[in-house]
């Protein structure tokens, strides 16, 4: 399930992935939920919608890992935290390793959105005042939220504090990933927390 490649950058940065350890099948449990929420994270900050997932999977030219609304649905109802009695229930390496380059590069296009939300997160920390009282934070928050509850089963994480730590903590890596070798680093902490 290899998409056909050229030389581009998107080519190079998907050429690195697969130089990068394979997850186990174990790991891609655990691998498809974390990307799941990072997406529900671009969702909420900046309003990242499935049309425009499918249009920089086509500008990646990944269109053999994402090429319709159902294909990104199945994906994303893989993850076993959501509320549904369908979809596929397995995510292959190829289709982890393409949902990391398009998450990394709407990141990037996103960068300077983040990087405001990440600076007033600071600011407002530093501060000791709420980040919920900021429009963009609470904005981003309730949005982040509202998502989870919606399209969650059930879960410890989902108490409200430990679901804002989880979203802010989603936000400050989203800036990390923006960045050259974003696409390394997501690969990298995903494994790493699978």
């Amino acid at each position: 399930m290899r998409p056909v490649v050229k030389s581009t950058p998107s080519v190079t940065k998907w050429q690195d992935l697969h130089r990068l350890k394979v997850p186990n099948a174990n790991q891609l449990d655990n691998i498809k939920t974390h990307l799941d929420l990072i997406i529900l994270a671009l969702e909420a900050i900046a309003n990242i919608s499935s049309d425009r997932i499918l249009q920089v999977a086509q500008k990646l030219e990944l269109e053999s890992v994402v090429n319709d609304r159902v294909a990104l649905w199945r994906l994303r109802q893989s993850n076993p935290l959501r509320n549904s009695s369908g979809g596929r229930k397995k995510l292959d390496v190829e289709e982890a390793r393409g949902l990391v380059l398009i998450i990394c590069h709407l990141a990037k296009e996103e960068g300077e959105l983040l990087r405001r939300a990440v600076t007033l997160l600071e600011q407002v920390t530093q501060q000791n005042k709420p980040p919920h009282q900021t429009s963009l934070l609470g904005d981003y928050l309730d949005k982040f939220t509202n998502l989870y509850q919606e399209r969650m089963i059930e879960s410890l994480d989902s108490k409200p504090l430990s679901l804002q730590n989880i979203a802010f903590k989603i936000l400050i890596d989203l800036l990390f990933y923006s960045g050259q070798n974003g696409h390394r680093l997501l690969w990298l902490a995903i494994l790493e927390r699978s």
